[in-house]
């Protein structure tokens, strides 16, 4: 709204009441926010900065449109007030050279003309596609730096998106800009072909990646963020625009297009996920269907003989499946055929994954099924629930009733979308026989945890076992059925390629499991891996005395770190002491693997740590546990409230007291301290 447009006897400032100037603000910033700080990117080098000049434009924004209205060009006014604080910035650090004069001349001879700055150069917005979805980057960074800078996104807008702390987002898109910086990462579009290829196809996987979070969200209550699918959108077809000879950039747009299209028809009346053959097809937007297909048309017409790329053939997918009218009237063998053409291009397990669905319903179940069963040990889909949730769908088809309820089961357990659970957890339900209910994998492993005698690290080493295993088999799956040949598989898929000692104490927590559970020897097919010799170096004499001498060693660490260098035994043995097992004459404690000696170090320290205490844990933490985290009796001191000392606080403790003392930076371990 320019002031020329506004109605009769209004004055600027009362027109500016009327309108929420945050949200003119916004919605001018979501539109214009690419290019602006991508033409300051080119003046000032540092994209960091540049985001930093367009916020100080957005602020002098909100301060003088409610007086005197939006302008006619709002991208240009901010582009002219944020090039404008670049000017004063280069000024200011004193590094004008002739090319900075020349800006600041022509800066002002815009102003001089009573008008603001020219449109910003579209490729500005284009290189700063390519520097946010830089590869330097990891993908987490790329993603939440390209809808900060290109979505025009706040840290706290991206964290409730993706549901995550707005301080790990804000520390992210810093640390993102930082490792730009420090890559000295140019503000250029590749001029070589294969590295171009290279950039783009980093982007694209970007703003794909968040429509797909937006799509089908991993976590959280909702199957979808219609925000970030729409801010994918948005990304996408600014892409095709800036892009507008890349095939594939036009592809991707009409993939997103045709998914969008069917969002109204993918959940049910309380949010439950809809299948796709079950869909209402008369919900589908017919407005984003016809701009899918007009996407594709563009990169069809872009291919010049090219080989079709991965968002192609993804999009050819999507249209096969909006132009067929009824679920029955889908050509299932074409979109077979995409999948094998996608796979042969792309061969990941997902695409695979992907092809044996197509091809269960061109060919029939029995054909898809036989395909997904190549992928069950494959390592990348360990952790994939829609592997055990299509292959349940497989297995009812062909009425295998019984094998198909773990299947659902199983990716109820690996999903973290709560409506996705509900749905597999329902779907499970519904094939459960009646009277059949047994102990299940998952009560048993709570069970099994919840003993008596099992200290922290113990009660961790185990869950870590068998918390693979009820994502194997989900929480439901009935503990009596388990085999050797199941566990067998599920641990050369998970650990096959994990060291000896990693492999060996998983193999432990099976064995334990099965004895406790009666189950027999559920390892029997697993052969216990030789470990390397290995020997642990002890600290040098004079590294050793610094730390002894350092000024304000706290009493606990003194005592605690001396004992271990004095008496050589575990780490784990000397926090399991107690008051009561002490004997200062005689410098000594009871275990149960016998008894732990010390020195003169030792025993001038530990009288001043146990002071008139006369039971509960010798080494105690330094603060009282929360209401909801009960320790057990015997790790609780009564007389202070404290808990028992934990192995990795005090590991953590040693390796950040000890990190200016190792050559290598890291710190030690406190292994070290009783090495000989």
């Amino acid at each position: 709204m320019s002031e020329s447009t506004l109605p009769a006897g209004v004055h600027p400032a009362e027109a500016g009441h009327r309108v929420d100037p945050h949200r003119t603000v916004d919605a001018v910033w979501k539109l214009e926010s690419a290019k602006i700080i991508g033409g300051l990117t080119r003046m000032v080098h540092d994209v960091g900065l540049a985001e930093e000049l367009a916020q100080d434009a957005l602020v002098a924004a909100l301060e003088q449109w409610p007086r005197s209205g939006v302008p006619e060009n709002p991208g240009a006014w901010l582009t002219a007030i944020a090039k404008r604080r670049a000017v004063d910035h280069i000024r200011r650090a004193r590094r004008l050279d002739e090319k900075q004069h020349q800006l600041a001349h022509e800066q002002d001879q815009r102003e001089q003309r009573g008008r603001f700055a020219e449109e910003p150069d579209q490729d500005d917005a284009l290189r700063l596609m390519f520097l946010s979805c830089h590869p330097v980057l990891p993908t987490p960074a790329r993603v939440a730096l390209t809808l900060r800078l290109l979505g025009g996104l706040t840290a706290g807008e991206i964290a409730r998106a993706f549901l995550l702390p707005e301080t790990k987002i804000t520390r992210r898109i810093a640390d993102a800009k930082r490792g730009l910086a420090e890559a000295r990462v140019p503000f250029e579009l590749p001029d070589d072909g294969a590295e171009l290829a290279d950039r783009l196809s980093s982007v694209l996987e970007v703003i794909y990646l968040i429509f797909n979070e937006g799509y089908s969200a991993t976590s959280g209550d909702d199957l979808l963020r219609p925000g970030l699918t729409l801010e994918a959108l948005r990304l996408g077809r600014l892409l095709a625009e800036l892009a507008p000879d890349e095939p594939e950039a036009h592809a991707l747009a009409a993939l997103m297009e045709i998914q969008e299209s069917r969002s109204a028809a993918r959940t049910g009346p309380s949010g439950e996920p809809v299948r796709l053959h079950e869909q209402n097809r008369g919900r589908w937007d017919p407005l984003l269907i016809r701009r899918g297909f007009a996407a594709m048309l563009r990169a069809r017409d872009t291919q010049h003989g090219r080989p079709p790329g991965p968002y192609l053939l993804q999009a050819a997918i999507a249209v096969t499946h909006a132009q067929a009218r009824t679920a029955e009237d889908t050509d299932w063998p074409q979109i077979t055929a995409l999948y094998e053409a996608l796979e042969r291009l792309v061969p990941s397990p997902v695409v695979r994954l992907n092809r044996a669905v197509a091809l269960s319903m061109a060919r029939g179940p029995g054909a898809g099924l036989a395909l997904l069963d190549t992928l069950t040990t494959d390592p990348a889909l360990r952790d994939y629930h829609l592997l055990p949730a299509a292959r349940g769908d497989l297995l009812v088809k062909l009425g295998r009733y019984g094998e198909a309820r773990p299947e659902f089961d199983r990716a109820a357990a690996l999903t973290r979308n709560s409506a996705e659970r509900a749905f597999l957890s329902r779907r499970a339900q519904e094939l459960a026989p009646a009277g059949t209910e047994g102990p299940t994998l998952g009560k048993a492993t709570a069970a099994f945890l919840a003993r008596d005698g099992l200290d922290a690290s113990t009660v961790r080493a185990y869950g870590q076992t068998l918390r693979r295993l009820c994502n194997a088999f989900g929480d439901r799956h009935p503990v009596a059925d388990l085999t050797a040949d199941q566990i067998t598989r599920t641990f050369t898929t998970a650990w096959g390629g994990a060291a000896a000692a990693t492999w060996n104490r998983h193999r432990s927590a099976a064995r334990s499991f099965a004895l406790w559970a009666s189950l027999g020897d559920l390892a029997a097919g697993l052969e216990r891996r030789t470990e390397p010799p290995s020997r642990t170096l002890p600290i040098p004499p004079e590294q050793l005395s610094a730390l002894w001498s350092r000024p304000g060693l706290p009493l606990r660490e003194h005592s605690f770190w001396r004992l271990l260098h004095e008496s050589g035994a575990t780490v784990k043995a000397v926090l399991l002491l107690d008051v009561e097992d002490v004997d200062l004459d005689d410098r000594r404690a009871r275990t149960p693997d016998g008894w732990v000696t010390w020195r003169s170090g030792t025993a001038r320290l530990l009288p001043m740590l146990i002071a008139d205490r006369t039971g509960g844990p010798l080494f105690l933490t330094d603060r009282r546990p929360g209401p909801g985290r009960r320790p057990r009796d015997t790790d609780l001191d009564p007389e202070t409230g404290r808990v028992r000392l934990s192995y990795e606080r005090a590991e953590y403790v040693f390796k950040r007291a000890t990190t200016s003392l190792d050559p290598a930076g890291n710190g030690w371990t406190l292994s070290r301290l009783g090495a000989r």
